[in-house]
């Protein structure tokens, strides 16, 4: 008989169903603890009148886990430092969208040599996600393909939605049944439409196809995620947390009756994709604050041990220590220097 499906497959490579992985890497009931912890805190910052910002802050992305911990050790401690004002949240991702190809992450090319173990992937994310919390800090990632969440999102404490994926009603749909609060970016274009619509949708009871943690083909039914809000990243026609940008933000959330919580990502088009130009933007929330805005609660800013980012692909031991392989990062005494201002600058808050 004539073949006629899976004729552009070369391999279908077996991986252990998320019940398997989750009892070779169990978290402890402390780190369930802490997970649950912050992740009400993070929906106390978001949608009520905690006066605390949110900062979701670290890497672009994870390639490097030893630099990863050692920057994770110093954000830790770091937070610490400002907690009564800042809660600090880290930026774990491994999943990396690409406009058209290049490296998709830690998941998908845990050896950074195309070989695309995802199954060691999965582990060493998972392994990440512990470490991180068990350091005391709340994990961030962004969700990208719809079956990882079945293997790492019980230790996310924040997740994301990307502006190229926002619109996707796959994307909603499992947004709707994730267990964390989560941001919608606007699209690609900075059009708001797209985010609230993906709120809406995403606050809503949805069924889909998915896998249960056996690993078996499954309608998934949820009951819809409360706890959803926008992310304004900017877009093709520059940045958009101005005022003006910001208000018509609120007047958008207010007429599809959302809450008016806003958290704006300093990166990507916001800054010009210049990664320097973060601490400016970040600056200028602070100014919107400081005139009486209350609908900003939180910002994301990438950052690592150092500045910038390298090319890849390279050989692995041609690489920079601590340096990105995918967007530009601030370096971490600029990092050390901005989280301190934004703490001494929220000081009118509180009084």
């Amino acid at each position: 008989m004539q073949k006629t499906s899976d004729i552009n497959v070369v391999e279908t490579r077996p991986l252990p169903s998320p019940a398997a992985l989750l009892a070779e890497l169990p978290k402890t009931e402390l780190q369930a603890e802490f997970v649950t912890r912050a992740r009400r805190e993070i929906h106390r910052l978001i949608f009520t009148d905690d006066k605390r910002f949110l900062l979701i802050i670290g890497p672009c992305s994870i390639h490097d886990l030893g630099a990863g911990r050692d920057y994770a050790q110093r954000l830790a401690m770091l937070s610490r430092e400002v907690s009564d004002r800042v809660m600090v949240v880290m930026r774990v991702y491994f999943e990396k969208p690409r406009t058209t190809v290049g490296w998709k992450g830690l998941v998908m090319d845990p050896h950074l040599d195309g070989s695309h173990d995802i199954a060691a992937g999965l582990r060493l994310g998972r392994s990440f996600l512990r470490d991180v919390l068990d350091l005391g800090l709340p994990t961030a990632t962004e969700f990208l393909d719809p079956i990882t969440p079945q293997y790492v999102a019980d230790l996310v404490c924040w997740g994301a939605i990307g502006a190229r994926t926002t619109e996707s009603q796959t994307h909603r749909q499992m947004a709707s049944g994730l267990s964390m609060p989560l941001g919608f970016k606007n699209g690609t274009d900075g059009s708001f439409t797209a985010a609230v619509n993906a709120i809406k949708a995403a606050s809503q009871p949805q069924t889909f196809l998915g896998i249960s943690l056996d690993g078996a083909a499954s309608a998934i039914v949820t009951r819809g995620n409360p706890a959803c809000h926008v992310v304004l990243r900017g877009g093709a026609a520059g940045p958009n947390y101005s005022p003006a940008h910001i208000t018509q933000t609120e007047q958008l959330l207010a007429g599809a009756k959302l809450p008016k919580s806003i958290l704006v990502d300093c990166s990507h088009d916001n800054s010009a994709k210049k990664p320097e130009l973060q601490p400016d933007v970040l600056r200028a929330l602070l100014d919107q604050i400081a005139a009486g805005n209350t609908s900003i609660m939180g910002a994301m800013i990438e950052s690592n041990l150092g500045a910038g980012n390298q090319a890849f692909p390279q050989p692995k031991e041609s690489l920079r220590y601590g340096v990105s392989i995918t967007d530009g990062c601030i370096d971490w005494p600029t990092t050390e220097s901005l989280v301190r201002e934004l703490h001494a600058r929220l000081a009118s808050r509180f009084r």
